[in-house]
């Protein structure tokens, strides 16, 4: 798999993994990669068979599957622990990497998750499929934005959408890939398994994200031995784009925390700062 490793360099400096969503590309973390650089090792990777991780992924590939490629590619460049940040898929690949090496994954922050997938969810997937079997790349691309993105931030970026849609087109992850990813993501159940995952976990959502309801985010956290929440009031399911300045103040100030280190949150953010569920 395509990764980079940014930031600083010592030896002693804590890494953080950053894993995108269904789209794979770790440039989804650019708003994010000054802010965490200060203080991390920032490993950032494309997940396989999207953006320069190229490759078919095979039939029947497994929410396993890509937690145990992590896996190896973290320990092929020396890393033992971390702290791995997940958006969506990317969450969901976080838990499971907690779940199958727990000994990799030190603190667990998932962005927009959830359990199981949740009836608005499922919708939103089915309707994108629909739109990619029937109408084409260009359609399913030109769509998504709708189900990452608040309404008055896609007017306020209408010229930015137009300039992205061809770099999306030509870059697509393909097919047959996008939908063998899709069904491992919409095929997972964690709820079984949810109390057998020890590492501390911030679940972070926004309130108005139309894709993933913030009240899964809500039973993500309760449902965790050592669950944290974190709501943001505004953002959609892309909020660490459209609201990046808040958003970083939580996570840093979360990640920030867990190594003995104050929170980076300012009393004027007190309405975003993590909330304890359980401790």
């Amino acid at each position: 798999m395509y990764f980079e490793i940014l930031g600083k360099d010592t030896p002693l400096a804590p890494t953080v993994v950053l894993s995108a969503g269904l789209g794979g590309a770790g440039s989804f973390w650019q708003p994010q990669i000054e802010a965490l650089s200060e203080h991390f090792r920032v490993v950032v990777y494309d997940h396989q068979g999207t953006a320069r991780s190229k490759g078919e992924v095979p039939a029947g590939y497994s929410m396993a599957d890509m937690a145990d490629e992590v896996a190896q590619l973290l320990r092929s460049i020396g890393v033992e622990h971390c702290y791995f940040v997940g958006h969506a898929l990317g969450g969901m690949i976080g838990l499971q990497l907690a779940l199958s090496h727990p000994q990799l994954v030190a603190k667990l922050v998932v962005v927009n998750g959830w359990p199981t997938l949740d009836s608005q969810t499922w919708r939103c997937f089915k309707v994108r499929q629909d739109l990619l079997l029937n109408s084409g790349v260009e359609a399913y691309v030109r769509a998504q934005p709708l189900f990452l993105f608040p309404a008055d931030w896609l007017s306020r970026h209408e010229a930015l959408l137009d300039e992205e849609l061809a770099h999306q087109v030509a870059h697509f992850q393909g097919t047959e890939n996008l939908l063998r990813r899709l069904s491992a993501l919409m095929n997972t159940d964690f709820r079984p398994y949810l109390a057998d995952i020890t590492t501390p976990t911030l679940a972070l959502c926004s309130r108005d994200d139309l894709l993933v309801p913030y009240h899964c985010s809500h039973q993500l956290a309760e449902s965790l031995p050592f669950g944290e929440l974190a709501q943001m009031a505004y953002g959609g399911h892309a909020m660490s784009v459209t609201d990046a300045d808040n958003f970083n103040r939580i996570l840093l100030g979360w990640l920030l925390k867990t190594h003995g280190q104050s929170s980076a949150c300012s009393p004027a953010d007190a309405q975003h700062e993590p909330t304890g569920l359980k401790h």
